[in-house]
């Protein structure tokens, strides 16, 4: 693969699109805006997952030397410059958006995503809990920007509650994300979690945080925002959400924190399918 593609995490960048494809066809929508919508939250995800590569190079030299910038393929200054390329051009999608709605909040949101992202990648993540909240929050916040794009005050409600979901589900597979990075964390002299507290607290914290949100998925049926083939779908997601805090709580090693990351990542693809699902 180019290593221009593989450093944006097509995957990655695509699952963040996806909130605005979801929110986009609760609404029954859709229109230039929401395209412009989905390419901003694509180059957003891009420049963030870019410029943490950039500023992560010496921890990814040994947790991730594969990647683009550690193994030599990218330069840390081609990197870097390749990042700021993506933020403008999310920036201007942003722009777009508000000026063809005349509404300027999509437009600001994506200014408070250039700046947390960066931050993020910066100075937060060696934060303990501040990292994973901001990523999480990143997250929830394309839910957010699709309800704002759209300016209708019931889908407005709407994805600020996928967005909660969303924050919450992603801080958790954070925390567990650091559990397995953490050996490379500390060689970098890194102040996550798991390194300050212990890799079972913060597994703990984790598997906290997936109950909350596997209770809260039943209020989307209960309040009308979703149909019953919503509740059937996102029962599978469910199971994978509760097996996924069972295991961390088990056993934090490295290749267990990497299933259970693969596992909650899977398990919000389905759980955003099963939105697709309770509109019908």
């Amino acid at each position: 693969m180019n290593p221009y593609v593989e450093i944006l995490r097509p995957g990655n960048a695509m699952m963040g699109a996806i909130a605005i494809i979801l929110i986009a066809i609760i609404d029954r929508s859709l229109n230039l805006p929401i395209i412009l919508a989905m390419l901003a939250v694509f180059f957003e995800t891009a420049a963030g997952n870019v410029i943490n590569d950039y500023f992560d190079y010496q921890i990814d030299l040994i947790n991730k030397p594969e990647r683009p910038i550690p193994s030599g393929r990218i330069s840390l200054k081609n990197g870097r410059n390749y990042g700021y390329l993506l933020f403008l051009l999310g920036t201007i999608c942003g722009f777009l958006i508000s000026y063809l709605t005349n509404n300027w909040i999509p437009f600001i949101i994506v200014l408070i995503a250039d700046v947390v992202l960066y931050l993020y990648a910066y100075t937060l993540k060696a934060t303990p809990l501040i990292g994973n909240l901001a990523v999480g929050f990143m997250t929830g916040f394309g839910f957010v920007f699709g309800g704002y794009t759209l300016n209708n005050p019931t889908i407005i409600s709407t994805s600020i509650f996928l967005g909660f979901f969303a924050f919450v589900m992603t801080t958790a597979r954070e925390l567990v994300k650091d559990i397995e990075d953490m050996e490379g964390d500390k060689s970098e002299g890194a102040r996550t979690l798991p390194i300050l507290y212990g890799a079972k607290i913060t597994s703990v914290l984790a598997a906290i945080l997936i109950v909350i949100d596997c209770a809260l998925c039943p209020l989307l049926y209960y309040y009308h925002v979703f149909g019953f083939y919503y509740l059937i779908v996102i029962a599978i997601a469910v199971i994978i959400f509760l097996y996924s805090a069972v295991l961390i709580i088990r056993n934090q090693d490295r290749e267990t924190a990497g299933k259970v990351s693969k596992y909650l990542k899977m398990g919000m693809l389905i759980a955003f399918v099963s939105f697709i699902f309770g509109t019908f």
